[in-house]
């Protein structure tokens, strides 16, 4: 992304960065002001989860996935968020899910996670609302990557393919609409919201 960015005459910084280390985070943060001056957008998309059944699920494995999924989001908007509070504009994207709003079984943590940033991009969207700072989240639907590739190819996949009146995945781009849209002047009166890219899964009842 760096790479294409530079090819069109824009400037990047890259940097290593780990959500669970607020130092880290400040760190970017700062080389990011020293930069470029300012800091208008933030995406937190930075996740991990674990299928494994709830009375499986270890205190360390809920929490190493509590700290990356929501604590990680807020310690990024509390780092950044305060900056744009300070110049009185931002825009800030958390990565919802599908999980926010609906069940998957085996994945309670991941759920409850995704479940909390919902409630955090809510709760943040009303306190931030009169300083000129936006904060709203995507909430994709199922998009083939490299870590989910093998759970599309079993039934489960399949079902999920069923439940998708498009009768299709996503493909990644399809989610940059919603993102520059939330990201841009356009959204100056938008706040609090969860966009769903889905196909129409959230919709649906039954398709067959």
């Amino acid at each position: 992304m760096a790479d294409e960015l530079e090819r069109l005459g824009r400037r990047t910084l890259r940097r290593v960065s780990d959500v669970t280390d607020r130092r880290s985070l400040q760190e970017l943060h700062d080389g990011v002001m020293a930069s470029f001056g300012r800091i208008d957008i933030l995406v937190n998309s930075a996740g991990i989860t674990k299928r494994v059944p709830t009375l499986d699920c270890s205190e360390s494995l809920w929490q190493s996935i509590m700290n990356v999924n929501l604590n990680g989001t807020l310690r990024a908007c509390q780092i950044f968020g305060a900056s744009m509070l300070e110049q009185g504009w931002g825009r800030i994207i958390n990565i919802a899910s599908l999980s926010t709003f609906v069940a998957f079984r085996d994945v309670a943590a991941y759920g409850a996670s995704k479940a909390a940033v919902g409630a955090l991009t809510r709760s943040l969207a009303i306190e931030w609302a009169g300083q000129g700072v936006c904060v709203n989240a995507i909430a994709p639907g199922i998009f083939p990557t490299d870590l989910n590739r093998a759970l599309l190819d079993s039934p489960r996949g399949q079902e999920l393919l069923l439940r998708t009146p498009m009768a299709r995945f996503g493909v990644v781009d399809e989610l940059a609409g919603a993102a520059i849209f939330l990201a841009s002047d356009e959204c100056s009166y938008v706040t609090g919201q969860i966009v769903t890219v889905d196909g129409g899964y959230l919709a649906s009842g039954v398709n067959q």
